[in-house]
């Protein structure tokens, strides 16, 4: 009995930032469900609260990290920072590990620790990648790593992959690359090259041509579970506080008539942005909850950059909060409309939930998950430009005009597929059982 216990331990290396922390703790939640005792490693920036989650362990390594090291103009710094710096604290911790448990079942690991692959390879430990993206977004990284650049991405012949536009795409991403960049990319494709298998929080529906055609560059089984947030118990993963005054608010509001803005835990705007998004927004007339994170405006501790008359012209229609619960803002029947950085957490949980996208990427896969959204799936409308002018146009064709009644109508559809891979006989449920009896293969 004591060694089909140690068989079923599992050690999760976590990335602690917001869209990371989220869906490996989801997943950390659906193991332990099936009976896994659950050792989460992290580094010590952003630690998460460990008596959120007592039925965890909680191990934090050194990462020598702070808050200058990170900014939305370059992310690939603190990613080959953490890998540099956690990389020999992550092979001690897991030695300990080991040398106390006698076993370890496997070690999951977000793909931004990619150093954790060499390591389980050391230690001889079964080595599992969390891809906390899309699986269309391992598209890219042969061609950054020069695998098969020009057969690979540009030569596709699947009409919903080149709606996704990726020769541009990679274009845009290729743009004032660093070196840490493209460190970071070449590692994201040999690790998925390595891995004994690839965790993608997605649903085989949603993007089965791009499945298809990275499954003939990665070996390893791509196992799809998701959406994670709608798998796993509920779980308290936020690092900042949600203000949940905003739910009365929407209480009051008719159906579907409210534009929920929110870009997210990382990006960051100037001041003339906030200007413009403000008057786009009154000028708009829809009722409108807008998420403005604590220096998420450069220069701005809050808000009090707002141009003056603003909140008179608004009045009552809108409403401001620094976090918001948005799991449950975006499942309110007032909600119509979802103005997003079409990160990959915030795109599945819209979907599920049937909400339309209004798309403003700012750098990484929220391009990528932007053509997905306004091409490929056509549940939503890219706003290229933040002028006040451009954006109450672009919030009346999502909210109002015959054309948003269409593209609310596919995600509708959308949501309704979602909602049939949660039941029992779903694909969901059998990726799930794939990765149990892969994990349990060794």
């Amino acid at each position: 009995m004591e060694k089909q216990q140690k068989s079923r331990h599992v050690v999760l290396v976590m990335v602690t930032f917001q869209g990371h922390i989220t869906p490996m703790l989801q997943l950390a939640s659906i193991l332990h469900s099936k009976g896994f005792s659950i050792t989460i490693v992290h580094p010590e920036f952003n630690s998460p609260n460990p008596s959120n989650h007592p039925e965890f362990t909680f191990i934090s390594i050194p990462d020598k990290l702070t808050e200058s090291h990170f900014s939305d103009k370059d992310a690939a710094s603190p990613v080959w920072n953490l890998n540099k710096n956690c990389a020999a604290p992550l092979q001690q911790c897991l030695e300990k590990i080991l040398h106390s448990l006698h076993h370890i079942a496997a070690v999951i690991y977000d793909t931004l620790m990619y150093s954790a692959q060499t390591i389980t390879e050391d230690l001889g430990l079964l080595g599992i990648v969390l891809r906390t993206g899309s699986a269309t977004t391992m598209l890219f990284y042969p061609a950054f790593s020069q695998l098969d650049e020009e057969h690979f991405v540009y030569e596709i012949k699947s009409p919903e992959l080149q709606a996704l536009q990726l020769k541009r795409l990679r274009a845009l991403l290729s743009q004032n690359a660093t070196k840490a960049m493209t460190e970071v990319r070449v590692a994201f494709a040999n690790v998925l090259k390595r891995s004994s298998a690839i965790i993608v929080n997605s649903m085989e529906f949603l993007e089965l041509e791009a499945l298809s055609k990275v499954k003939q560059y990665f070996p390893a089984p791509i196992i799809t579970i998701g959406p994670l947030h709608k798998f796993a118990p509920a779980i308290c993963s936020s690092l900042l506080t949600e203000d949940d005054k905003c739910i009365s608010w929407l209480n009051k509001q008719a159906p579907k008539s409210v534009i929920y803005v929110s870009f997210g835990s990382i990006a960051n705007i100037d001041k003339q942005e906030l200007i413009e998004i403000a008057w786009g927004l009154s000028n708009s007339k829809q009722p409108f909850l807008w998420v403005v994170r604590p220096g998420m405006v450069r220069g701005s501790e809050w808000i009090e950059s707002l141009p003056n008359g603003f909140e008179e012209s608004v009045g009552e229609r809108g409403c401001i909060v620094k976090w918001a619960p948005q799991k449950e803002v975006l499942a309110h029947a007032a909600v119509g409309g979802f103005w997003t950085h079409c990160g990959w957490n915030s795109t599945i949980e819209s979907i599920c939930e049937g909400v339309p996208m209004l798309c403003r990427p700012f750098f990484g896969d929220q391009h990528l998950n932007t053509s997905s959204i306004c091409n490929v799936w056509k549940i939503g409308l890219e706003l290229q430009n933040l002028e006040r002018g451009n954006i109450e146009r672009t919030i009346k064709r999502l909210m109002v005009d015959m054309e948003g009644n269409g593209i609310r109508k596919r995600a509708i559809d959308l949501k309704e597929k979602a909602a049939f891979y949660l039941m029992e006989e779903g694909s969901t449920s059998c990726s799930l059982n794939m990765l149990i009896k892969h994990i349990l293969s060794v």
